[in-house]
C-alpha cells in the first residue's frame, strides 16, 4: 500500500473558496432552496392553511364523546304488584317473541323484576334510531 491509497482531510475541497463537484440534490433540498426564493407565496400559503384550518374549527362538529354503542329500543312495561315470573310470562315473553320478526332486528333481550319488564332490541349499526324507534 502505498500513501496515495488514502484520503487526507486536506484533499478534499474547502468550503471558502474551492466548488463542491456537483451532486444531485434531493427534493427536500430543492423544497427549501424554492421556498426560500420564493417568501411571499410561502407567507401566503401558509395564511391560506391557517385560515381554513380556523374555519374547520368553526364549521366542523365536533363529538367529544362519540356514540360506540349499537343502535337501541327499549321498551319498558310496568304492572304493580305482579311477580317476575308473572311479568315474565305475560308480558315479556310475548313482546319478546313479536319484536323478533321487526326489521333491521339484530338481537332481542328481555328482562322481568317485580311489577315491571324491560325488552332490549338491538339493531344492526348503521340503522337511524327514529327509524328504529317507528318499528316497535
Amino acid at each position: 500500500m502505498t500513501g496515495d491509497d488514502f484520503r487526507h482531510e486536506t484533499d478534499e475541497p474547502s468550503r471558502r473558496g474551492e466548488a463542491f463537484p456537483p451532486t444531485k440534490s434531493s427534493v427536500l433540498e430543492s423544497l427549501i432552496r424554492w421556498s426560500l426564493g420564493n417568501r411571499f407565496l410561502v407567507l401566503m400559503l401558509v395564511a391560506f392553511v391557517s385560515l381554513a384550518g380556523v374555519w374547520a374549527l368553526r364549521t366542523i362538529p365536533l363529538d367529544a364523546i362519540p356514540d360506540l354503542s349499537d343502535p337501541q329500543v327499549i321498551v319498558q312495561t310496568t304492572w304493580d304488584g305482579a311477580s317476575p315470573q308473572v311479568v315474565e310470562d305475560q308480558i315479556t315473553q310475548v313482546l319478546s317473541r313479536k319484536l323478533v320478526s321487526t326489521p333491521g332486528a339484530h338481537a332481542v333481550r328481555g328482562y322481568s323484576f317485580f311489577g315491571q319488564s324491560l325488552v332490549y332490541v338491538v339493531f344492526e349499526d348503521g340503522t337511524d334510531l327514529y327509524w328504529a324507534r317507528s318499528r316497535v
